[in-house]
């Protein structure tokens, strides 16, 4: 039996950590397929010119996936009102075994109809457009609805995969993953989540891209 499918939506405006971090562990589940998906199929500029990022396949070209990743950035408020893409994410999540979102990608599982009644979380900066969609903001970092699963901002990808990881291929390949990768976060300031910061340094924040 093969491994997952996975796709990875892309877009001009994208976090790169939000692709580039849950990519880094999901490559690696034994067997594992991976596809960088873009709107038109070419490649996109991510958030403030930061890096380019090639993509395998236009959204037209794929019609189903195991897995969905959905990163975010400033780009994911153009996309959440895209016609194109959020039929196409609403598509893919009909019959994958997992979709998730990273960051500001939740708005765009809002934009596919994905969120309606559900508790949903995003960036902090972000979350109460989570409402416009009929999501139950909250602020835990990954809301795990079995299937759906929409993580905080940016760095909390990586623990979002290790999850997913878990899910498919076991918890021990998971562990093994996130060794590999030395996965093992001490941050120096606990300035990470806006319920702990201190509310200069939110200012602060909105200042640093």
């Amino acid at each position: 039996m093969g491994g997952p499918s996975i796709a990875f939506l892309v877009f001009d405006g994208l976090t790169p950590l939000d692709f580039v971090g849950p990519f880094e562990v999901l490559c690696r589940l034994p067997g594992a397929t991976t596809r960088i998906v873009s709107p038109s199929g070419g490649d996109i500029a991510a958030a403030g010119g930061r890096m380019r990022v090639g993509a395998d396949a236009a959204i037209a070209e794929v019609e189903a996936a195991d897995v969905l990743i959905v990163p975010g950035g400033p780009g994911a408020r153009t996309l959440m009102h895209d016609p194109a893409v959020t039929a196409w994410v609403a598509r893919i999540a009909a019959s994958a075994r997992f979709t998730a979102s990273v960051c500001t990608g939740a708005l765009i599982l809002g934009g596919a109809g994905l969120l309606d009644g559900r508790e949903a979380n995003t960036h902090w900066a972000a979350r109460p457009l989570l409402k416009t969609f009929g999501a139950v903001p909250v602020a835990r970092r990954i809301v795990d609805h079995g299937t759906l699963f929409t993580a905080a901002g940016v760095s909390a990808g990586i623990d979002l995969a290790l999850l997913l990881a878990a899910r498919i291929a076991g918890e021990d390949v998971a562990r093994a993953i996130q060794l590999r990768i030395e996965y093992d976060p001490q941050p120096p300031f606990d300035s990470g989540s806006a319920e702990t910061a201190d509310p200069r340094i939110r200012d602060l924040s909105a200042t640093v891209g």
